[in-house]
C-alpha cells in the first residue's frame, strides 16, 4: 500500500513507483506544451466519437483524455452510455480498468445478475473474457484506462483465457485511508517497486486548500466527483475542473489546489513516482 505520513503541515504521501516505458506516452490535451507546463483538459472541451463505430447509433460515445486508444500506447478516455444501454456479449483484445463517474453501470458475465455500480465504483475487465456492459440513468459516464492499445471489440467466439480475473468494487466498499489532514486515499491497482506504476483515488474534503507536490515523471489526474480548482504558479490564470476533466503534472512541479464547494472532491491519480498532497 502507498505509504502515508502525517506531519504538522498535514502531509499525505502517495509513495508510488517507477513505470517502465511510461515516460514516452503522450500528455493529455496539449501535447505541444512546454515540458514544465501544466496540461489541462476541461470536460467541456472533450471531443467525442463512437466507441465502436461498427454499431452505428447504438455505440456509446468516447472522448480521449490522454493517449490514443487506436495506437499501442497507454490511454485514458471517457465513455458515455445512453439510458437503458446494454451491449451484446463481446470481448476486448486488451484489459482495461474503469471508474464510474455518473449513473449506474453493470459490467459482468453475460448471464450474471445485475450489480449496478454507482458513481465512485471501480472495476476491471480482463482481455479475452466474454462480458456485457449495461447502463441506466439520465447521464451514464465512466473513465476507462488501458495500459496498451489499440482498444478493439471482438465477438465472443474469439474469447481466450488471459489468466486475469475481473474486479467489481461498489463505491460503498472502497477502502479509504485517512491522512490526518482531511484528505484520504484509496489504493486501486499496481505493484509498488521498480518498473511499475500505480493508481489511487484521492478524496479532498469540502473547503480544502492545499498543494500537490509532484516528483514523478508523469502524474495524471481525472476528476471523478465534485470540482477541483488548480492555481498554477508558473502560468497565468486558474482552472476549475468538473467531473470528467483531466490534468497532467510536470515533474518537479508544485501546484496549489482547492475544493471550495460544500461537497467532497474525488480524483483518480495515475503516477509513476511520488505525489505529495499537503493541506493547510
Amino acid at each position: 500500500m502507498p505509504k502515508i505520513t502525517t506531519t504538522a503541515t498535514r502531509t499525505l504521501a502517495l509513495a508510488l513507483t517507477v513505470c517502465a516505458g511510461c515516460s514516452s506516452s503522450p500528455t493529455p490535451s496539449t501535447q505541444t506544451e512546454a515540458p514544465h507546463a501544466l496540461s489541462v483538459l476541461h470536460y467541456e472541451d472533450v471531443d467525442w466519437s463512437p466507441l465502436n463505430p461498427a454499431r452505428g447509433d447504438n455505440s456509446p460515445s468516447a472522448g480521449t483524455l490522454w493517449g490514443d486508444r487506436s495506437a499501442d500506447v497507454a490511454t485514458g478516455f471517457l465513455v458515455q452510455f445512453r439510458d437503458g444501454f446494454s451491449s451484446p456479449p463481446h470481448i476486448h483484445n486488451v484489459s482495461y480498468r474503469g471508474i464510474v463517474i455518473s449513473g449506474l453501470i453493470q459490467n459482468d458475465d453475460p448471464d450474471a445478475a445485475k450489480m449496478w455500480m454507482p458513481a465512485g465504483s471501480y472495476w476491471t475487465q480482463p482481455k479475452g473474457e466474454a462480458h456485457i456492459t449495461a447502463a441506466k440513468g439520465s447521464m451514464n459516464m465512466a473513465y476507462i484506462e488501458i495500459d496498451e492499445g489499440p482498444y478493439l471489440v471482438h465477438a465472443t467466439d474469439a474469447a481466450f483465457e488471459s489468466g486475469e480475473r475481473p474486479v467489481n468494487i461498489d463505491s460503498s466498499n472502497i477502502v479509504w485511508l485517512d491522512s490526518g489532514g482531511g484528505a484520504q486515499i484509496a489504493y486501486l491497482w499496481g505493484k509498488l517497486g521498480p518498473g511499475h506504476t500505480s493508481g489511487v483515488l484521492l478524496k479532498l474534503p469540502k473547503h480544502f486548500n492545499g498543494t500537490f507536490n509532484n516528483d514523478a515523471s508523469h502524474t495524471r489526474g481525472v476528476v471523478i466527483r465534485g470540482q477541483l480548482k488548480l492555481q498554477p504558479t508558473r502560468q497565468p490564470g486558474s482552472h476549475s475542473l468538473n467531473a470528467g476533466s483531466a490534468f497532467d503534472l510536470p515533474e518537479a512541479f508544485t501546484l496549489p489546489v482547492s475544493n471550495s464547494s460544500d461537497h467532497e472532491c474525488i480524483i483518480y491519480i495515475r503516477s509513476d513516482g511520488a505525489l505529495t498532497v499537503s493541506g493547510s
